[in-house]
């Protein structure tokens, strides 16, 4: 989505901010409700509870697109934003800005949701340990010892899924390509979100999105979680969905641009007009 002509950089960041803060809010509330509520009340889990959070998180980039669409283009992810710019002629000098918005809003969206289930994850998990660490952030193979998911094969993961959404994000965008009419991006781009967390969400979460992750993992640490960042086999992590998701996105624009981009039909150039008579000829 292309923002309103003459907006200011501030309207932006304050759009993006916004965004990422709805988004978040939907994403770590879901996870929260599925696996440490969840916990509590249903032990032996349910059915869905993983389509549950791959449609929350869907819905959730849905509506924060819709809501900082028409102001910022609603990037809501460096990844995007990196991208956009190396692709898409975005500014660079809006880059740092745009992402550090996103990280702001991703962090004080994932304060309200440790605030709101600060009862539930107690209960659930006194330790403030691993065990409920993936309310917030991604760790290999869901936090689980027993997939035998390591940093690089996490890293190989987010470069995937995020060539993948930003591939589909260039395609849904591209006003060259079949965009989705009467203002329906924004949805397709959500359903995007959805079939990425269905397909590749169990080796690292599909975090896809730098700020998604450092900004809730930052506010754990700072809420009591003092292993945030390391995964369960006590290695440092936090670095894997912030570079991963940086090298995929430009991986997926690469791929947009060779494959695709540069055998779209370009319109045809108009064929100038009639000149008007000099002012006094006549026939």
């Amino acid at each position: 989505m292309a923002p309103a002509p003459g907006t200011t950089l501030l309207a932006e960041v304050a759009a993006e901010f916004a965004g990422t803060l709805v988004l978040i809010l939907f994403g770590c509330g879901v996870v929260a409700q599925v696996s440490a509520g969840g916990a509590l009340t249903n032990p032996k889990g349910g059915l869905g509870a993983h389509d549950s959070i791959a449609w929350a998180w869907g819905l959730g980039v849905t509506f924060g697109v819709y809501l900082a669409g028409r102001i910022s283009g609603a990037h809501l992810n460096p990844a995007v934003t990196v991208s956009l710019a190396a692709f898409k002629g975005f500014p660079w000098r809006k880059v740092a800005p745009f992402a550090v918005a996103q990280t702001a809003g991703a962090f004080v969206a994932a304060l309200l949701v440790r605030w709101n289930y600060t009862e539930i994850l107690a209960r659930a998990d006194p330790g403030h340990s691993v065990k409920t660490q993936t309310v917030f952030s991604t760790l290999p193979g869901n936090g689980s010892p027993v997939a035998g998911v390591h940093q690089w094969g996490a890293f190989r993961d987010q470069v995937i899924g995020t060539a993948l959404l930003m591939l589909l994000i260039l395609a849904v965008t591209d006003l060259l390509n079949t965009p989705p009419g009467a203002n329906l991006a924004p949805l397709v781009i959500g359903l995007i979100v959805v079939v990425i967390g269905m397909a590749f969400g169990a080796d690292a979460g599909y975090a896809i999105n730098p700020a998604r992750d450092f900004g809730p993992r930052l506010a754990s640490f700072l809420t009591g979680y003092r292993g945030a960042w390391r995964d369960q086999w006590g290695d440092y992590y936090f670095w894997v969905p912030i570079v991963g998701p940086l090298v995929g996105g430009v991986a997926g624009g690469v791929f947009y641009q060779l494959f695709v981009g540069r055998f779209l039909p370009r319109p045809e150039p108009e064929p100038p007009g009639e000149l008007p008579s000099a002012p006094g000829a006549g026939a």
